[in-house]
């Protein structure tokens, strides 16, 4: 067993190898590039939901209030007649990324510390590069991966999107899971 007092140099460049390569994803490739679709008529939608002043939230349209209005004719009329919605109303002005970057950044050190702790329960101070790639690797996967899933499932999603994410996660696991094994305790 090893303690996560000994991984804290692991878990921190992890953190930081993985925001770097997701930086180049995100910046220096087109890989997501299509991963939203403009909206039709754009600016007719923005003129007529502007006035609204919807505050920032996700939303569901239509949203049944009850399981029983869920199964009455009204609201089957609704989902027949649409438009049908899933969105998320973000806050008006420019989109400061600092916050996000920085919860980005925290979210990797908390996935690095999940490796540090199963792979830690499970292999001792001097395990082989190999074992640890093994344990971190597929614990930072899941971790970056697998509740993406769940947004094509229930939400429709695009599984585009959805699988060029997981590849990312994947990314991120294997980076993760090179930087456990290169230090690794001795």
């Amino acid at each position: 067993m090893t303690g996560l007092l000994d991984l804290w140099l692991p878990i921190l460049l992890s953190a930081v190898f993985v925001f770097i390569v997701s930086a180049i994803l995100h910046m220096a490739t087109p890989w997501h590039k299509g991963d939203f679709a403009r909206m039709p008529m754009e600016a007719k939608l923005r003129d007529a939901v502007r006035p609204l002043a919807i505050p920032p939230g996700d939303y569901m349209v239509p949203c049944p209030g009850s399981m029983q209005e869920m199964k009455s004719p009204e609201f089957a009329e609704k989902l027949k007649s649409g438009p049908n919605m899933i969105l998320t109303v973000l806050p008006n002005g420019p989109s400061g990324m600092g916050q996000s970057l920085i919860l980005w950044f925290l979210y990797s050190v908390v996935m690095g510390i999940f490796a540090a702790y199963i792979a830690g329960r499970a292999l001792p101070m001097g395990a082989e590069y190999l074992q640890v790639f093994r344990f971190t690797g597929a614990t930072a996967f899941i971790g970056y991966s697998a509740a993406l899933w769940q947004m094509s499932i229930w939400y429709h999603r695009s599984c585009v999107t959805t699988i060029k994410l997981t590849v990312d996660g994947l990314i991120f696991g294997l980076v993760t899971a090179g930087v456990f094994g290169w230090l690794w305790p001795r």
